[in-house]
Order: structure tokens, then C-alpha cells, then sequence
């Protein structure tokens, strides 16, 4: 048995558009459906969704039968919450605000094992390592860890060269609704000036080498990203796709015209 190869990792560097959905219902079965739906990769949103780490190792275990690349969102890059992610089985992760190359550098050291990094050795109770059943997997586990910086500041962007310049970071990712909102265009991620600075922020990260990703739930926008260089592009968030269907399929046959009031109101 070998170290998993990280699928999503090598794919980014083919030079076509991987499109993913956003995951937010901890639910594992909700995992298991979207894995099956036939998406290029899931990833698990655990910055805004209320998952544990449990929860999420729950999810990869939905997940892996299916061979979709998961990548992991945690609701913040701290060097002990990364360990855990990584030893449950996370290759891929994306972790949100960052603002400085110092940032990225910092996020590079806790991902790997020394002598490239500081990420403690616990393999005998790691998922990742299948509990020390892998021969090898310390001296071969950081090339298939995939590191994505998310850029989604005003900060982030005067600074997106420095941080894309940083090695051990595969990707950057630009986040469209923190990045609307710090640039005073606050739910408003289809804007043209934040349009602009997204596209120009995937010239800065191409030019680097490195691969760019965005969150763009408008179908043309998802499009338009595609074409301007974007290697991954969430189009959908499972909760807001059950939301819209649930809602849409009650407005077919409720309507507020049907609604009595209750005895005694």
C-alpha cells in the first residue's frame, strides 16, 4: 500500500477547468449524494459549515469510494487544526484569509513533516497513514499534500505576488464575497470592479505558475472565469441547491392565497 496519490494536485497543472461543488451539510450521506453526482472535486466547507473534525473525516470516508478529490476548507489555517485534518486523511486543503506571503510561508511549514515543515508525527493513530499501514508514508506524504491560499481582501490582493511567489503553495484561490465586501461592494461578488480584480489576480497567479481558483455560482461567470485561466471553480454550495429546490417546489403548489388563519389569530 502507497501513499493515496493526490489526484486533484496533478490535475491542476493539465490546463482544463476542474469544476466542484461546495459542500456545507455535515451529513455524511449528503457527501456520499454530491460524490456521486459526478463533479471534477468536493470540497468541505468547514469554515462556515458547523463541521467537527470528525465530521469531517466522516465525509472523506463518504467520499473516497467515489474517487472525487476532496479538498477541505477549515475555519482557520492554525498549525494544530491542519495536523489533525492531514492525519484524518485531508490532502488537499484551502485555507481562508490569507493576507501576507509571511502567512503562506507559515501555512507551507505546518502542512509538511520536517526537515521541510513542523507537522507533528502521530501516524500510528492517523487515518492518513491507515494507522502505520502504509511502508514509507512519512518519507512520502508532503508531495501529495496540496496547499491553496485563499486571497479574498483588498490586503490580499496588493500582496497576491509575494504570497503566489512563496513555494510549497500550490494554488491561490480567490474568494468573490469576503473580496466584494472589502472592497465596498459588500454581496455584491458579481460586480464589475470586483470582476476586474478577480481576473487581474489570476494573471498575477498564472504568471507565477501557479493554478487559480474562484467561487462563481453564475453560470456565465463560472464561464468566463474558465476562459480567463481559472484551473477550479466551485459552481454550487449543496445547502443553497436543497434551499432553492425546496423552496421552488413548495411555491408550486402553496401559495399564500391557500394559507387560512388559525382558529383564535
Amino acid at each position: 500500500m502507497n501513499v493515496p496519490i493526490n489526484h486533484f494536485k496533478h490535475a491542476l497543472n493539465k490546463g482544463k477547468a476542474q469544476y466542484g461543488l461546495w459542500l456545507g451539510l455535515p451529513d455524511s450521506i449528503c457527501a456520499e449524494i454530491a460524490a456521486g453526482a459526478g463533479f471534477d472535486w468536493l470540497l468541505i466547507d468547514a469554515e462556515h459549515a458547523p463541521y467537527s473534525v470528525r465530521d469531517i473525516q466522516n465525509h472523506l470516508q463518504a467520499i473516497e469510494p467515489y474517487k472525487v478529490p476532496a479538498i477541505v476548507r477549515p475555519a482557520e489555517g492554525r498549525t494544530a487544526l491542519l495536523k489533525q485534518l492531514l492525519d484524518v486523511g485531508a490532502q488537499t486543503l484551502l485555507i481562508p484569509m490569507v493576507d501576507t506571503a509571511e502567512q503562506a510561508r507559515q501555512l507551507v511549514q505546518a502542512v509538511r513533516y520536517p526537515p521541510e515543515g513542523i507537522r507533528g508525527l502521530g501516524t500510528s493513530m492517523a487515518r492518513a497513514a491507515r494507522w502505520n499501514g502504509i511502508p514509507g508514508y512519512l518519507d512520502n506524504a508532503n508531495k501529495e499534500i496540496c496547499l491553496i491560499v485563499q486571497a479574498e481582501t483588498a490586503t490580499a490582493m496588493e500582496n497576491l505576488a509575494e504570497i503566489v511567489a512563496v513555494e510549497g503553495v500550490d494554488a491561490v484561490f480567490i474568494g468573490p464575497s469576503d473580496l466584494s465586501a472589502s472592497m465596498g461592494y459588500i454581496g455584491q461578488p458579481g460586480h464589475p470592479e470586483v470582476v476586474k480584480a478577480i481576473e487581474a489576480g489570476f494573471e498575477t497567479i498564472l504568471a507565477a505558475g501557479k493554478a487559480a481558483g474562484v467561487l462563481a455560482v453564475d453560470e456565465k461567470l463560472a464561464h468566463a472565469y474558465a476562459k480567463k485561466g481559472a484551473s477550479f471553480i466551485g459552481v454550487g454550495v449543496d445547502a443553497a441547491l436543497l434551499s432553492n429546490a425546496t423552496r421552488q417546489l413548495a411555491n408550486r403548489f402553496i401559495s399564500s392565497e391557500d394559507e387560512a388563519p388559525l382558529a383564535g389569530y
